[in-house]
């Protein structure tokens, strides 16, 4: 993703098809998981979940949401741009509700660097973007290198428990996961392509930018993985700390998949797919990953206050 194409996908209208089009899968996989992974069960959990993990929840993705800002602005500082906390702040609000609330996942981002193209041009504002979004990947990519490392060689680790039943759940989220892997591959080309390679360093290791970017993602993917945890047990789901590590960031990469909205579907699919896994059944993944995905929803719900008062991003004159 370049500086052309952020300009790009901000501009260029987005006829009514296009929106049908990447609305169709969400729609399609839910309808698939309701009929295969008990959809009233889940809709049960998901009715009766309990506030007091919720409400924990919901404070964690908005704290993640702070901490990404403040990522960007680190990020952006390195490369040259001045984006002041407060704005940095009220424009990821804003990004991450544009990004919930319509298909393809970049387009709050693209527009998050057109608007911040003005202090240092297009091109270090689409960087500061497409780094820090690279930054929270890496991370989590990480995470899961290392956790499933040690649950495979510690004894005694990650156990599994699989029965016929569900294997077909099972091989939807194998799908799922298999396509992120390809946008992943493809994504990494487009770096390539824009030859991001000295921004990055300069962004996220020279001088010191490992530590402070380190410590920063470290504790973004913690609020992540403790967001999806609370509402797994507020939808009834104990996980084990294994399970946390290993198959919640899993079932965040699934979000990655840009041909839907803000994840939906895929990250339901991953999850019943992989609860069995760990002997929970897949009405409760699947529950669990509906109550994230609206606390995710809710807690976007302060760009609403960014877009009827401008002023907030407004450069000062």
């Amino acid at each position: 993703m370049t500086s052309e194409t952020l300009e790009r996908e901000h501009s260029r209208p987005q006829s009514k098809w296009r929106y049908l089009f990447r609305l169709a899968p969400p729609v399609i996989i839910i309808g698939l998981l309701w009929s295969l992974a008990d959809g009233p069960s889940a809709l049960a959990r998901l009715t009766d979940a309990d506030w007091r993990y919720l409400i924990p929840a919901f404070a964690a993705v908005n704290l993640q949401t702070i901490a990404s800002a403040w990522r960007w602005h680190r990020v952006a500082a390195r490369l040259g741009q001045a984006i002041p906390p407060r704005r940095a702040v009220a424009e990821y609000y804003l990004s991450q509700l544009v990004n919930q609330s319509l298909p393809g996942g970049v387009l709050g981002d693209a527009a998050r660097a057109v608007r911040a193209r003005h202090e240092a041009g297009l091109g270090i504002a689409a960087k500061a973007v497409i780094i820090e979004r690279l930054a929270g990947q890496i991370a989590m990519f990480g995470l899961l290198a290392l956790a499933g490392t040690w649950a495979i060689l510690t004894p005694g680790g990650l156990t599994l428990a699989v029965d016929q039943n569900q294997l077909l759940i099972g091989m939807l989220a194998f799908m799922v996961l298999a396509l992120v892997v390809y946008v992943g591959l493809r994504f990494a080309r487009k770096k390539r392509s824009a030859r991001l390679g000295q921004s990055i360093r300069t962004a996220l290791v020279a001088n010191g930018a490992w530590f402070e970017q380190s410590l920063l993602s470290a504790a973004i993917v913690a609020l992540n993985l403790a967001s999806f945890t609370l509402c797994a047990l507020a939808t009834g789901t104990v996980l084990g700390l294994e399970a946390v590590l290993v198959l919640v960031p899993l079932i965040l990469c699934a979000m990655l998949v840009p041909a839907t909205v803000a994840g939906w579907g895929f990250r339901e699919g991953a999850a019943a797919g992989l609860f069995p896994l760990v002997g929970a059944t897949a009405a409760a993944g699947f529950a669990a990953s509906l109550a994230f995905g609206l606390v995710i929803l809710a807690a976007s719900l302060p760009g609403l206050f960014v877009l009827f008062r401008p002023n907030i991003i407004r450069r000062p004159s």
